[in-house]
């Protein structure tokens, strides 16, 4: 009733004033429509026509605002319900790789990504899973497409390159670390990667110019000996693929470089040694050789000699430098067992036996030991003691031919090498299985390292055995 009544007050009050203002304002006003069209309307009319049309046009305007900030908050609204569908089913996935419910990750992975194809993050997970699947395929190209969407996110070169390494696909991972290089130059990650990539494509050059670029970082100092030690290694191989491609000179400043960082580096002195030989100048290597030795007491070191003094013609010299050994460490089992190894190989049958039947050690370790002792007995025509040998060699599990062994992962090898063909470390093979037993090895239950095998011809042959 009230509303009524204010509508009736209102509308008396406009029919009054209206009234009023016309009694005030007499008179017409044509407007024109058109040539032939005209109205002829009081001024108090006109001024309320055209009020109205203003209010009118106002309201218009204001709803066609309203209209619109209505389509954006709906728009809005509807990308954030979108989003947040899209982000549950990421973490959804992300939870179920996690847990190792690979096939349910890719259901809910590929529902974000059928949302929305371009989230780079589910691109990247779902790459992830199935390279884990070891579907290297499949994981390329969708850490691809996630490269595409973001081409400056160094998460997903890494992981491009991760795929296309485990698919052997080298030069293409060396590409993508080198694409996260010239994003962010001192990467440590992606350096350490393509260091890696190079060594194991034996690109030394590369190898070693990145391991110096990583030795000015601000690494612990346990990473940077480490590093350190890995440069050693780097310059070493380096020195060798010189000297194998007919460049002594150039290798030998690499060998000397390796000396001078580890004066303890053996591969290098060996390698100096093979240039001398390389050079025709087989005395000095062999002064070269001789006063390492002096230095390091390495047996490595007198098995090279052995070899060179034999291909002269000169077995007396190296017996010489044995005997010279063992004046200086008359107990050492390792020094007499080549020696008396020596010996036989030279037909030494009384001096073979004179030394191998007097030590004590090798007999424990080595069928090479019993298989010697059986033949000298042989020659002495001790049958009895022959047989008994004989029965101790095939009492041994293993077939062990004086083996080399690295002291870091106990790999065993008939050969000697600068590196470890199973752990990839420099310098740790040593001959016989006790002469270390006392240093610990490092990584012993750990998995090896996926390197390849590495000849190292021209700087240590095979050394003749039993």
């Amino acid at each position: 009733m009230l509303r009524l009544l204010i509508t009736i007050f209102f509308i008396s009050a406009g029919v009054f004033l209206y009234s009023y203002f016309r009694e005030l304002n007499p008179g017409t006003v044509v407007i024109h429509a058109n040539s032939t069209t005209e109205f002829e309307l009081s001024p108090v009319t006109l001024v309320l026509i055209s009020m109205a049309a203003g209010s009118v046009f106002v309201a218009f305007v204001v709803g066609l605002q309203q209209t619109a900030h209505a389509i954006v908050n709906w728009r809005s609204n509807r990308q954030v319900r979108r989003k947040e569908k899209v982000d549950a089913l990421h973490r959804d996935g992300t939870h179920a790789f996690m847990s190792k419910r690979t096939m349910e990750a890719i259901t809910l992975f590929e529902k974000a990504l059928a949302i929305d194809p371009n989230r780079a993050d589910s691109l990247l997970w779902l790459g992830n899973v199935y390279r884990s699947e070891g579907n290297f395929p499949e994981a390329i190209q969708l850490h691809q497409r996630a490269h595409r969407v973001d081409d400056r996110n160094i998460e997903i070169l890494l992981e491009l390159g991760t795929d296309l390494e485990e698919a052997k696909r080298y030069e293409e991972a060396l590409q993508s670390f080198q694409r996260i290089l010239a994003i962010e130059p001192d990467n440590l990650t992606a350096l350490i990667r393509k260091r890696e990539l190079n060594i194991r494509l034996e690109r030394w050059s590369e190898a070693l110019e990145i391991q110096h670029r990583l030795l000015k970082a601000h690494l612990p100092t346990q990473e940077k000996l480490a590093e350190s030690e890995l440069l050693v290694g780097c310059m070493y191989e380096v020195g060798r693929q010189l000297l194998e491609r007919g460049h002594p000179d150039k290798a030998r400043r690499y060998f000397r470089g390796a000396i001078k960082k580890d004066r303890g580096f053996l591969p290098a002195y060996i390698g100096l040694g093979e240039i001398l030989i390389h050079e025709g100048k087989t005395k000095d290597a062999v002064e070269v050789l001789k006063k390492v030795y002096a230095r390091t007491r390495s047996v490595i070191i007198l098995h090279r000699l052995e070899e060179l003094f034999l291909d002269q013609g000169e077995p007396g010299e190296i017996i010489r430098v044995y005997q010279e050994a063992l004046q200086q460490n008359p107990q050492n089992p390792v020094l007499q067992f080549y020696l008396g190894k020596l010996y036989y190989r030279l037909e030494m049958v009384d001096e073979a036996f004179d030394i191998l039947s007097t030590i004590e050690g090798p007999q424990d370790y080595l069928l090479d030991y019993h298989k010697i002792m059986a033949n000298l007995y042989l020659r002495k025509q001790q049958f009895e003691q022959a047989i008994v040998e004989l029965h101790k060699a095939l009492g041994f599990k293993k077939r062990v031919v004086v083996p080399y062994i690295c002291t870091q992962c106990r790999q065993e090898s008939v050969e000697w090498s600068g590196r470890c063909h199973r752990c990839a470390r420099w310098n740790t093979l040593t001959a016989l299985p006790w002469l270390e037993a006392h240093q610990s090895v490092a990584n012993s239950d750990g998995d090896p390292s996926p390197v390849r095998t590495i000849p190292y011809q021209g700087i240590a042959s095979p050394f003749e055995t039993v």
